[in-house]
Parts: structure tokens; sequence; C-alpha cells
């Protein structure tokens, strides 16, 4: 079989999953469920794919190279940016990766105990170019900030993302026990918390 045919089925695998994933949790989708919704047999996955971790550790790497991709963008379009401005763009980066942020607040053990050492290691370059791309905006846009408060930033806001999801996306379960257990809560969008994130880490 080509590396051509190889890739499209790769994707298809993915694509399933993903979009079982946006209405059912990480615990309920099953190799065979993730089967049904391609066009080639369940046995067939594992062809390409040992696990489903691994299935959803792809769909994660995949998350990570589009929002490089966005970043590398935004340094691209953008001689200067205020930290008003930084924040704004970053966060709008953030809010459109909504599946990155709930596999890296909900199973991102799960994923990476149940994978091959191979396919994790992809995984860590696809995550660690995104960690190079947040560095290299901020070299760019805040020459005036030292190389250590440039680092701070980086390695505080990377941890912070993996605390927006759960905030942002708050069922009417959890609403209902917050209400009745006298929790004072304010709701943000994942937008609203990444941008104000932001500008804390800068200031």
């Amino acid at each position: 079989m080509s590396k051509e045919i190889v890739d499209i089925r790769k994707e298809e695998i993915i694509n399933a999953c993903e979009k079982l994933y946006e209405n059912n949790n990480f615990k309920d989708i099953t190799i065979k469920s993730i089967g049904e919704k391609t066009t080639f047999s369940r046995t067939s996955i594992y062809n390409y794919f040992q696990t489903k971790e691994e299935i959803f550790l792809a769909l994660f790497k995949r998350e990570y190279e589009i929002w490089t991709n966005d970043l590398n963008q935004m340094y691209e379009e953008n001689s200067t940016m205020t930290k008003e401005i930084f924040a704004d763009k970053l966060a709008k980066t953030v809010a459109k990766r909504k599946n990155l942020l709930k596999l890296l607040s909900m199973n991102m053990y799960d994923m990476e105990e149940n994978s091959r050492m191979e396919e994790l290691i992809e995984f860590k370059k696809a995550y660690g170019n995104s960690i190079k791309m947040v560095k290299k905006c901020i070299d760019k846009f805040f020459k005036e900030i030292s190389d250590k408060e440039k680092d701070e930033f980086v390695y505080l806001f990377f941890p912070f993302m993996y605390g927006i999801y759960p905030y942002a996306e708050v069922t009417n379960k959890q609403k209902e026990a917050m209400e009745k257990g006298g929790v004072l809560f304010k709701y943000l969008s994942i937008y609203e918390i990444t941008y104000k994130g932001i500008l804390r880490l800068l200031n």
C-alpha cells in the first residue's frame, strides 16, 4: 500500500474520531465506534493505529500543527504589536482550538500512556514546535522583555492552557452543583480567559 493511501486512511480515521469527540466522552469512544464512521472495516484500523489512544494522539498532534500554523501566520503578518493586540491575536488562535484544549485538560495522560513510543515522539515534536513558535513571537514582538521574562512567559503559558477548557466549558450539572454548593462562578469564554491570562503573564 502506498504512503499516500496510508495517509488518506489515517486522516479518515482521525476525522471520524474528531467527529465522535464533538458529542461523546473519551471513555465512551471505541475503536468499533470510530470504525463505524469510516469507509473500511474496524479491523483495518489496526493496520494504522494499535489503540484508540493512538488515534486521539494523532488528532492531538494535528491540533498542535494547525495551531502552530496559525501562530506562524500571526508572526509573518505583523511587524509590531502592543501587549493588548498580541494578547487578542494569540487568544483568538487558542479559542479556535477547542479540541486541543479539551484533549489537553482531560485525556492527555491516557493518550500518552497507551500509545507506542514512536507515536508519542511524533506528537511531542508537534507540541515542541508550538512552544518554539510562541517563543519566536515573543522574541519578535517584545524585544524590551528580558530573556528570562520571555522564558517565564512560555513556561507559564503552556501549563496555564491546561485549565482553560474545564473552566470555560461548564456543564449544566456542574453549574447546578456549584449553585447549590454556594460556589461563586462567573462565566468566561475561552477567548476571555486566554486574553486576560496572556496580559497578566506579559505584565
